[in-house]
């Protein structure tokens, strides 16, 4: 291996454009990972995100302002272009939780994008207001040019990363954070709060039907099925009114057309009614399955799609990959945390207004203005208004400054002369009262967190109902879902497949069907369908596997030339696709006398046959009968039960006469036998076989 393709780290003495090379990447990757494309488990909230809300709030007014004016403004804090910035304000618009919208912002349901931004308007919602800022618990910090200050997180009081969800690609990782309900995440709060568990599941606005069978706490092994909300009322209509996340009705209307044209579907007419609500109107043909039709829509189009979240946050200046309820966890953790300092500081404010209230009290009702008018210089009225006010408050919660008392001075004559002793007295009152609240707040943190949460839900938690239905469905495999306007053929130079048109027809199949071929050496394999395959001139049996079919087979066979003869009732089980399975014991020589395939295990134990044996006199010659009723069915490779250790020279099924009357259980006699001519031999090698396939691709179960 050359020097240059051994990785950089790896080299003893890599060039100096090497090293420049990979801790320049390094610090690119890391510049993605951290400023843009991954949220802040603080404030679930990416870079650009952050100083969308954070110009919003300094240009807040109560009324809209133009989206341009709004990107124009985060440009000072973004280092990036206005398309990003716009393109971002837009989602977080569409979210309809932090940004009142007015105009045309484009519909999550089409795909449709907005209008410009010079064309629509924006403002702060009121929970964004209530919950997003609090500057005076805010850390901040210079933005890129150093002339501006931005926050390094905003003190979010909501798991809001889990409320909008978050997608991100970065540089060696991406992030899926699905959205969740809002009431529902208020739930899990207060759960957590109070030591209880709790579940939180996603919750699109699309809608849908959504199975969380697998889904593992949104970590990186879960994986989500969500489907489309069909309407089968009618007969002759499908009625698409949500579809899955992730998808546009653009989107899914295209890939119905796709499976039409690939044949895996038939409709009529594909109608497209979308406006506020999803409306997708698809005409079946006449004579279409309904559930058929459905089926295939769920294997074949984006009416279902798999989603494999993975949730990504910064933590500590790094990614860490963590789960949903870690996140609500750590969230509300923070809520309680902003909340407490939110408290101190209304605690520390109440404080300072409660003294500044009571030295003015003290300084008015005890006349000690009049020492200004005394004093010779305005340091003696300043020492002599601290001498004074000492008296009167020995028990405040801190010193007298020169400040307070400077203030006191400030105090205009009207102020004095229309001064009430009792509305003071009331202010002091009401402020001693807020502060003993806030310590009790404080003091009881958690249950203030609660009333916190259940305010909420109480203010903006209404009309936010869960859209998307938890439900659980089986998986529809295309080879199931696809329609059957084929037919299985075979030939008589032993090539079988819907392509084989001068052959017989043995059933109806699609494109996808699986194959059972069993020859006439107990040789069986189970293959794709194709146009044209060859399966052998000496099959016993040939048929399409339907999922669902409960076939069980009964047969005799001779294990070797001269060995015993064994009958067996078996199914056939789970196979790999392409690989022969031996139905006998594969000793050379063996032969099948006797074959027969059923619907159900009912159906086969009612055969019975007549075994013939070899080298008995003609006049001695008498079959053998046999009932299959007296096996149980088994797997495959099961060895059999003996039927006879004499060599058999044939095996006949036996043909109850319609004629004869049913005997009692008393008098029940063996029906006549009606011999059938014997199998052909078998010692004759079969021909040749496909190769078997790769075992990771066409490996599959069948329960039947």
């Amino acid at each position: 291996m050359s020097e240059e393709s051994v990785p950089v780290y790896k080299q003893e003495n890599p060039s100096k454009i090497q090293r420049m090379f990979g801790d320049y990447y390094l610090e690119y990757a890391s510049y993605v990972i951290l400023e843009r494309a991954v949220p802040h488990i603080d404030d679930g909230l990416k870079p650009v995100q952050r100083r969308i809300l954070h110009s919003m709030e300094r240009m807040d007014d109560g009324r809209f302002n133009k989206v341009a004016n709004i990107v124009g403004d985060t440009m000072k804090y973004h280092p990036h272009g206005d398309a990003s910035i716009g393109s971002a304000l837009v989602t977080l618009g569409q979210k309809n939780l932090l940004i009142e919208t007015q105009g045309n912002w484009g519909n999550i349901l089409t795909g449709d994008a907005a209008a410009a931004p010079r064309y629509i308007e924006a403002r702060l919602s009121a929970f964004a207001k209530e919950v997003v800022y609090s500057p005076k618990v805010t850390q901040w910090k210079l933005s890129y040019d150093g002339r501006n200050k931005e926050p390094v997180a905003l003190p979010v009081k909501f798991p809001l990363l889990l409320a909008q969800g978050a997608l991100g690609i970065a540089v060696g990782m991406n992030c899926l954070i699905l959205p969740h309900n809002f009431n529902e995440i208020i739930d899990a709060a207060i759960h957590y709060l109070r030591g209880e568990e709790f579940e939180l599941y996603p919750d699109f606005p699309t809608g849908g039907l959504l199975d969380v069978s697998g889904y593992n706490d949104g970590t990186g092994n879960s994986r989500l099925r969500c489907r489309a909300r069909l309407d089968t009322t009618s007969k002759r209509l499908i009625r698409i009114t949500e579809i899955p996340y992730g998808t546009t009705t653009e989107s899914l209307i295209q890939s119905i057309e796709s499976a039409i044209e690939k044949g895996k579907l038939k409709l009529a007419k594909i109608e497209d009614n979308t406006a506020a609500e999803a409306d997708i109107l698809l005409q079946l043909p006449a004579g279409a399955d309904v559930e058929k039709t459905c089926k295939a829509l769920y294997a074949f189009t984006d009416c279902q799609v798999s989603i494999s979240p993975k949730a990504v946050v910064i933590h500590d200046r790094k990614p860490v990959f963590m789960g949903v309820s870690e996140i609500l966890k750590a969230n509300v953790d923070k809520t309680r945390e902003v909340l407490r300092q939110e408290l101190e500081v209304q605690l520390a404010e109440l404080r300072e207004t409660w003294m500044q209230v009571s030295l003015e009290k003290i300084f008015i009702e005890n006349r000690i203005y009049k020492v200004l008018e005394q004093s010779n210089s305005w340091e003696q009225s300043l020492s002599q208004i601290a001498k004074k006010l000492v008296p009167f408050v020995k028990d405040f919660f801190r010193e007298v400054t020169q400040e307070d008392i400077i203030r006191l001075t400030e105090i205009r004559i009207k102020k004095i002369a229309k001064y009430e002793i009792h509305e003071a007295e009331e202010r002091i009152a009401d402020l001693e009262k807020q502060m003993e609240q806030t310590r009790k707040n404080l003091a009881q943190l958690t249950r203030f967190t609660i009333r916190w949460f259940e305010n909420l839900r109480k203010k903006y938690g209404e009309g936010r109902q869960r859209r998307t239905e938890i439900s659980t469905f089986d998986a529809v495999t295309r080879a199931e879902a696809a329609v059957e306007n084929e037919m299985l053929y075979i030939d008589e130079e032993g090539f079988a497949g819907y392509g084989v048109k001068k052959g017989s027809a043995i059933e109806k199949c699609s494109t996808m069907s699986d194959i059972l071929t069993i020859d006439n050496q107990g040789v069986m394999m189970v293959r794709r369908i194709q146009d044209k395959f060859y399966v052998g001139k000496k099959l016993l049996d040939i048929r399409v596997l339907r999922p669902g079919q409960d076939w069980v087979f009964n047969m005799i066979y001779r294990d070797g030339k001269e060995g015993v003869s064994y009958a067996k009732r078996f199914r056939l089980g789970g196979f790999t696709r392409d690989k022969e399975y031996q139905l006998t014991q594969g000793t050379k020589g063996s032969r099948i006398f006797f074959f027969s395939v059923h619907a159900s295990e009912d159906d086969s134990s009612a055969i019975k046959v007549n075994v013939f044996l070899k080298n008995q006199l003609k006049k001695l010659r008498r079959p053998v009968p046999f009932d299959f009723a007296k096996l149980r069915v088994k797997g495959r490779s099961v060895l059999g039960n003996i039927v006879t250790k004499n060599p058999v020279e044939r095996i006949a099924r036996m043909i109850p006469d319609p004629t004869a009357p049913t005997p009692s259980p008393d008098e029940e006699k063996p029906a006549p036998a009606e011999p059938i001519a014997p199998l052909p031999d078998t010692s004759v090698a079969p021909p040749p076989r496909p190769t078997s396939g790769s075992m990771d691709e066409d490996q599959m179960t069948l329960g039947i």
